[in-house]
């Protein structure tokens, strides 16, 4: 009777946790681009308005980036991940989650993976792109999002996803954060399959991004998601595909913390893909 009651006791706890989990909107204002933009609205698949900026390239664009960014705060605060990109000569899709900045309704996980799907639409009925040089970059849960849109769907203009410290699935990356509850950490795997799902995890589908260039970067002393969650990607994937480890790097820090060597890469491995893909 105690082993059962302390179960409920951890699901009731944990229960609460699971949707706030992964996702932490705010509708604060970080940062503006400085660059000329078009602050654009377009809708998601079950019509929920979203919000999104296009920052064309500085002179011929060679190709268009879409951004999809991280569980916590709104685009502003993640912009400056991508705003060196127009200067490199690419266009630059960010757009905020139903929930997050100025999108309208409350998040949760099947309706951010149809605003990401909407937000490759999006750009694809956009005139002045073309949509046959599409790339995808993602970051954290917008890496987990990039991984499983791109492996459930068939993009042919997607020509390269990269995404930076994604995890492999919803039940794995809780049990990770249930391993930093000591009273909790026997019980993860029933827990994380009693109180979450799997849908649209990258794990079981990334091998289906294949034959589309596929890169993972992560810094091996993530305390966020961990280094394993982009190992396991990595075995998972198929060719063509790299792993760029980030030694001694935490969470997201290769843009922002060892900028120029890590941008140079992300740029080469966006060019590369689109001159194969010629």
């Amino acid at each position: 009777m105690m082993k059962l009651l302390l179960v409920l006791m951890a699901a009731a706890l944990t229960s609460g946790c699971a949707g706030r989990l992964f996702y932490y909107p705010d509708h604060n204002v970080y940062q503006m681009p400085k660059d000329p933009h078009e602050e654009v609205t377009f809708v998601s698949g079950d019509g929920t308005k979203l919000s999104g900026w296009f920052v064309p390239a500085m002179g011929q664009a060679i190709g268009t980036v879409i951004h999809f960014h991280g569980n916590a705060q709104n685009m502003t605060a993640h912009y400056s991940y991508v705003d060196w990109l127009p200067v490199e000569g690419f266009n630059v899709f960010v757009f905020d989650y139903r929930g997050y900045g100025k999108s309208g309704g409350p998040p949760d996980r099947q309706g951010v993976y149809e605003d990401c799907l909407a937000a490759i639409q999006y750009v694809c009925r956009r005139k002045d792109v073309d949509r046959d040089k599409l790339l995808i970059f993602g970051q954290s849960l917008g890496g987990a999002n990039a991984l499983a849109v791109m492996g459930e769907n068939r993009f042919p203009g997607v020509k390269a996803v990269a995404a930076d410290s994604p995890f492999y699935s919803y039940r794995s990356v809780a049990r990770d954060k249930i391993d930093d509850m000591p009273v909790l950490w026997l019980l993860k795997w029933p827990l994380s399959f009693l109180l979450l799902g799997n849908s649209h995890s990258p794990g079981p589908v990334v091998a289906n991004i294949s034959p589309t260039p596929l890169l993972l970067i992560h810094g091996n002393a993530d305390q966020v998601i961990p280094y394993h969650h982009s190992q396991w990607l990595f075995q998972e994937a198929k060719e063509p595909k790299t792993l760029l480890t980030v030694k001694g790097g935490g969470h997201t820090t290769a843009i922002s913390r060892y900028g120029l060597l890590y941008r140079r890469q992300l740029v080469d491995f966006f060019k590369r893909a689109l001159e194969a893909a010629k």
